[in-house]
């Protein structure tokens, strides 16, 4: 149905300016994403409007769609696709100097490499992460989004006190938000506490941010 009513939607979009076109392209991706077992489906979606994109020049779109689409490849483990898919974005966005997807894609970047454990190459991806985004406004979803592979990091190397600095970062943001990634972040600030041998403090965390 997405599909088909992007295609109708074709002739439409040569008439009105690109913004609009890339806002509800971006609505119709949005709505598939929030319904559950379509990933496969998403991923064909985004992979027909990136060919319409590049077809129709229309890169400030396909931009955005295929970070889209290099997330939805992680989320299936298919690591070499997604990095492939990350370094030929990176090589572009730099060039456009567009700090806020750049810190999205570096964030993906980040999480492939932690995926195949390695760590030195997902460590470098947060840092120009942060780096990009120490220079513009970022959005509390994207900046808890941030703080989460922070303290998945440094959960990896057992530094569980840091870990559960970001994390409790991460939960603030992003329930200030009302979204759901809160309660794995609350998840995550308990493992840590049990982790530092700070058990004792698990029931009073569970009383304050877990109602």
């Amino acid at each position: 149905m997405p599909q088909a009513l992007l295609d109708t939607l074709k002739p439409f979009f040569a008439r009105i300016a690109k913004a609009k076109v890339a806002k509800i392209v971006r609505g119709v991706l949005e709505a598939l994403s929030k319904i559950e077992g379509t990933v496969e489906r998403q991923i064909t979606l985004c992979q027909s409007v990136v060919e319409w994109t590049k077809q129709e020049k229309r890169t400030y779109l396909r931009q955005r769609v295929e970070s889209r689409l290099a997330a939805l490849y992680l989320s299936k483990e298919n690591y070499s696709q997604a990095i492939t898919l990350i370094n030929a974005l990176l090589s572009e966005v730099k060039r456009l100097d567009d700090k806020l997807l750049l810190v999205e894609i570096h964030l993906l970047e980040s999480k492939a490499h932690h995926a195949l454990m390695n760590m030195p190459k997902a460590k470098a991806a947060l840092t120009a992460a942060r780096t990009a985004a120490n220079a513009i406004y970022v959005p509390p979803a994207s900046q808890g989004a941030i703080d989460m592979q922070s303290g998945t990091l440094h959960a990896e190397e057992k530094d569980f006190k840091t870990a559960y600095s970001y994390f409790f970062e991460a939960f603030e943001q992003f329930n200030s938000l009302d979204d759901a990634r809160a309660m794995g972040c609350l998840k995550y600030m308990l493992l840590s506490k049990i982790m530092a041998d700070s058990a004792e403090e698990v029931n009073g965390l569970i009383n304050t941010k877990g109602t």
